[in-house]
């Protein structure tokens, strides 16, 4: 037997295609930015194809031979699967290699645990991990193995593997009462919202497609960007100012990726949840990527198992910087909908036009009011400027005339606020356009 290391940085990495077909490139390139987003120093990569894994070690004997050779050669103390492997084979593995084993589930899980910030979403991880755990806790506790029974020595591996679910079921459970109480308070939110009359705009896309880029150069937020897989975990929400004195809140989400495992997907579903009530989903996409569809595929799929799918979206083709046309554009449908907004979030080009794409879908109908206001109501006046589009400002008679473009939901905090504007003589007439 061997002693499990602490860390584990060396590495040597595993792509085995299942279907049998040859390696692809682009996942073999998202596989290796994965691990160096982990923090492993990538030693060797390993390729081979199997029709049906090998249900012992996953591979077969002859190519684990050569792996435990460059093991040895390269002082190698972690083997990363780009496969999924059952606790019964990275058990096998690591016996057979003397050296850590990870699939790509506990790598996900082992990256997610790095970029976790808040309060939830380190909960949110740790529940993903502990649930991953509870099926592997054998491999944490192998040198038990080693006790082979007689006077004082029989049954104690299975004591503490026992005693070690119940503490793990009983931190899941705790972890679980905690989530429900941050969820009651994001309903709490939405419900304020709800009553706001403020629509929510999702951004959703394929990880390092620039969510992160974007959200910032439309809000003027400050959020973390990189360029590495999953370089922002937490969701973020601002308020995103629109035309004629309408706004939204922009919520950025974690980003998606092939095969994202079950327990993430299930761990982060409350967070998600601000994608399945948006009003509206911003499908970021990396334009200059060659694999493009296949990145879309990933996050429609994703989109229907949190339930999203029904959702308005529109797609955001990002990075157009990098592409021969660089034209920012609004493309559309048949029936005029818009369908796609083309920009660079980088440098900026056509951010204006995704926010009247977002201001004409969330606010279709613009409605123009005319309003007399006497000189000695500034505040009226300065209220109007700011929830409005101030077409027009001039003096009649000792005071002031403003046509203003309102959305229904402005106009109606404004009648609230000022519950006595619709009955004295500083509202006029109403005029009806569309925006």
């Amino acid at each position: 037997m061997f002693e499990r290391p602490k860390v584990g940085e060396t590495a040597l990495l595993v792509a085995i295609q299942p279907d049998g077909g040859p390696p692809d490139q682009d996942t073999l390139g998202e596989f290796r930015a994965l691990s160096e987003s982990a923090g492993a120093r990538i030693a060797e990569i390993f390729t081979g194809t199997r029709k049906h894994p090998d249900p012992h070690l996953y591979i077969g004997s002859g190519k684990a031979d050569e792996i435990k050779r460059a093991i040895q050669s390269n002082d190698a103390d972690l083997v990363i699967f780009n496969n999924a492997l059952t606790p019964a084979q990275e058990r096998n593995l690591e016996r057979r290699f003397e050296c850590r084993v990870l699939d790509r589930t506990g790598l996900i899980l082992d990256i997610f645990a790095q970029r976790a910030r808040s309060f939830e979403g380190k909960l949110q991880v740790e529940l993903a991990q502990l649930k991953h755990l509870s099926t592997r806790l054998i491999r944490g506790w192998t040198h038990l193995e080693r006790q082979k029974g007689g006077i004082g020595l029989r049954g104690p591996g299975e004591t503490q593997l026992e005693t070690d679910r119940r503490l793990i079921n009983a931190r899941i459970a705790r972890i679980h009462r905690r989530l429900g109480k941050v969820d009651n308070q994001r309903e709490q939110g939405k419900r304020l919202r709800g009553k706001a009359e403020i629509p929510t705009v999702s951004l959703v896309g394929y990880t390092n497609a620039g969510k992160s880029t974007l959200f910032n150069a439309v809000t003027g937020a400050d959020v973390y960007v990189r360029d590495q897989l999953f370089a922002t975990l937490d969701p973020t929400l601002r308020r995103l100012p629109l035309g004629n004195g309408a706004e939204a809140l922009l919520a950025d989400t974690v980003g998606f990726i092939a095969d994202l495992p079950h327990e993430l997907v299930a761990a982060f579903r409350s967070t998600l949840q601000e994608t399945v009530s948006a009003s509206l989903l911003l499908h970021v996409i990396d334009a200059a990527s060659p694999n493009r569809d296949a990145c879309i595929a990933e996050v429609d799929s994703v989109i229907g198992q949190i339930g999203a799918d029904k959702v308005r979206q529109i797609h955001v083709y990002n990075k157009i910087d990098q592409l021969t046309e660089r034209l920012p554009r609004i493309e559309r449908d048949g029936e005029g909908r818009i369908r796609c907004v083309w920009l660079s979030a980088q440098s900026g080009e056509g951010t204006e036009l995704l926010l009247k794409a977002i201001e004409e879908i969330c606010f279709p109908e613009q409605r123009i009011q005319r309003f007399r206001v006497p000189m000695r109501d500034g505040e009226l006046r300065a209220r109007l400027y700011a929830v409005g589009k101030v077409i027009e400002d001039r003096q009649d008679e000792g005071d002031w005339l403003l046509s203003v473009s309102l959305s229904p939901a402005a106009l109606r905090r404004l009648l609230k606020r000022y519950p006595t504007l619709n009955r004295g003589p500083r509202q006029i007439e109403y005029a009806y356009s569309m925006g």
